[in-house]
């Protein structure tokens, strides 16, 4: 069994890749391949985290953001033990098949849901200093910098340096991608140093077989829309919950100016109330004909075209249209510049860049299928 490593670089879309940024990308590309992929939906972080490790889509993994909301009670429950505990991952399949495993991310949730059966596990919002020290490191800068994302990289780079490691999962964050578009001086920047750290990664073991991919997309959105007040106002008795929501008690949170929502979301489920599951045609009439609403989907239909569970995503998925996304904040709509966010279908699209890969370039359609792949030639072997 070759050695492993699978990169996820968060919110990177296929746009933040050029040859001037990012020639050692291509470098790794020339000698396997590169081509685009579609992300999970949502288009949000745990999600795609889950279904690319385990290489299962949320139908089969059930994990579709950070809160479940239960219509029978109205309560939102965080997400703190998801199912997808039960899913089995890339590291317990290496690990059971003898294995050293090792899992580095910035953001610790991360490392707290899927961080089983792994020998080496590291995030940067909370790291132990043992391990930092282990790595020769200073303790890392803060969590939603720009640096927290070439800072875990280098940590990669320097543990498979000092100690090989057979299976690696390595993911950033999105900070970078949610203030700066593809081609803005700062976003060159940034993509340059985390091509500088993937170059070096990749001279450290040729013969590894390697999966850099964006985990989802990230796009302009300046258009924020309070979609439970339009619906409030218009006589719609819905609940619209957003899949990004955190800790329900700051569902409602904003950034250190106060200004900005930090919920932004390109997806809302929508639960039908009291007599409105009598008027869906009418619902489903003003969402079509809203500015904001890329596409309105009931359950069923969502279910099946975006492999979703179907006990878990409400009535009917509204998806935002491209330059809008949801949020909660005071008011029906707020006129953003530099928003930038995720969780539609126009941040499915990602790049795939892969050598030494198991299969050919056309067997990779999703992401899950680097893992998907990987785990069924084993269990054929």
């Amino acid at each position: 069994m070759k050695k492993l490593l699978i990169l996820v670089i968060e919110g990177c879309s296929l746009e933040y890749i050029s040859l001037d940024n990012t020639p050692n990308i291509y470098r790794i590309a020339r000698d396997g391949f590169c081509k685009c992929v579609k992300a999970a939906v949502p288009t949000i972080n745990n999600v795609n985290h889950n279904t690319i490790l385990s290489g299962k889509f949320p139908c089969e993994h059930r994990v579709l953001g950070n809160t479940v909301y239960h219509p029978e009670t109205g309560e939102l429950e965080l997400m703190k033990n998801p199912e997808s505990k039960e899913t089995g991952t890339i590291m317990d399949f290496m690990r059971k098949n003898g294995a050293s495993t090792a899992l580095l991310t910035v953001r610790n949730e991360l490392l707290e849901n899927l961080g089983r059966n792994i020998d080496f596990g590291i995030s940067a919002e909370k790291p132990k200093e043992i391990l930092v020290r282990y790595l020769d490191m200073q303790m890392p800068p803060p969590v939603e910098s720009l640096q927290a994302a070439t800072w875990i990289l280098e940590a990669c780079y320097r543990l498979i340096r000092k100690n090989t490691m057979d299976a690696i999962y390595c993911a950033t964050n999105d900070a970078m991608m949610r203030q700066y578009a593809p081609g803005s001086r700062e976003a060159i920047r940034h993509m340059r140093k985390i091509d500088e750290w993937l170059g070096r990664i990749y001279d450290l073991d040729h013969d590894r077989e390697i999966y850099i991919t964006g985990g989802y997309g990230m796009n302009s959105k300046p258009h924020l829309i309070n979609l439970q007040t339009i619906l409030d106002r218009n006589g719609f008795d819905v609940f619209s919950h957003c899949p990004y929501h955190g800790n329900p008690a700051e569902a409602d949170s904003k950034d250190a100016s106060g200004q900005i929502p930090l919920n932004q979301c390109g997806l809302r489920f929508l639960y039908l109330k009291g007599d409105q599951k009598q008027k869906e045609e009418e619902l489903v009439q003003f969402l079509e004909t809203s500015p904001f609403a890329d596409m309105v989907s009931p359950k069923e239909e969502a279910s099946k075209r975006f492999n979703l569970p179907v006990d878990l995503i409400g009535d009917y998925l509204v998806f935002a249209a491209d330059g809008y996304a949801f949020a909660d904040f005071d008011g029906e709509e707020l006129e953003l510049i530099s928003a930038r966010s995720n969780g539609s279908l126009l941040e499915r699209a990602i790049p795939l860049i892969a050598v030494n890969a198991a299969e050919v370039p056309e067997k990779y359609r999703y992401s899950r299928d680097i893992v998907k792949i990987i785990m069924e030639s084993g269990e054929r072997s």
